[in-house]
Formats: C-alpha cells, structure tokens, sequence
C-alpha cells in the first residue's frame, strides 16, 4: 500500500535551519507530483511547496519563497524539504503527499517546532 514516513523534524530556535525527508513506498515514485503539507496546532492543513511531474517545476507559498527547498531522488524514492531562516509561524507538523486516481495519501508527519 501507499506509505510515506516522514523524518527530520525537531526543535529549533528562530533563524535556524532543519532538513526534512519522505520516504515513500508501495507505488512508482518517480511518477508523481510530490507535495509537502503542514497543521499547525489548531489550524487547517495548508500547502507548503510542490515538485510536479513531469515538468519539474517547483512551487512554494508565499510565506516560504527563498527560504524553503523542495528536491526529490526518485532512486531513493525519497523528497525533501530544506528549510531555512525558520519563524515560528512554521511551526507545525509537516507531512509529504502525493495524489493518485483522486485519492490523496498523506503520511504521519514530522513536528517541527521554532521557538526561543
């Protein structure tokens, strides 16, 4: 079945950094468009950044633009969310997601949490 386990997450103060990874499994990787997803607490689930397939072409939030990579190694079946300049408006669980025959699949997530 379609899994994705997320990992990476952790605390961090203002202005730091974390890397997040998904791996994924139980379908082709390569194939679809992956999307990274957060909830922060007591809010709705809201889109964070896209790698499309097959044009590659990357999208992100406003709030995200320049300090935030999205990448993929389809090998590995595994993308990833580098994450700078961290606010502690990103707190949140950050989860990877992919749609497929109109289903979307969302993994558990990893919390992430900025605060001095």
């Amino acid at each position: 079945q379609v899994q994705f386990v997320e990992s990476g997450g952790g605390w961090v103060q203002p202005g730091g950094s974390l890397n997040l990874s998904c791996t994924a499994s139980g379908f082709t990787f390569s194939a679809y468009t992956i999307t990274w997803y957060r909830q922060a607490p007591g809010k709705e689930r809201e889109f964070v950044a896209a790698y499309t397939v097959p044009s590659q072409i990357k999208n992100y939030r406003d709030s995200v633009k320049g300090r935030f990579t999205i990448s993929r190694d389809n090998a590995k079946a595994t993308a990833y969310l580098h994450m700078n300049t961290l606010d502690p408006d990103d707190t949140g669980v950050y989860s990877c997601s992919a749609r497929m025959n109109n289903v979307r699949y969302y993994g558990q997530g990893t919390r992430v949490t900025v605060s001095s």
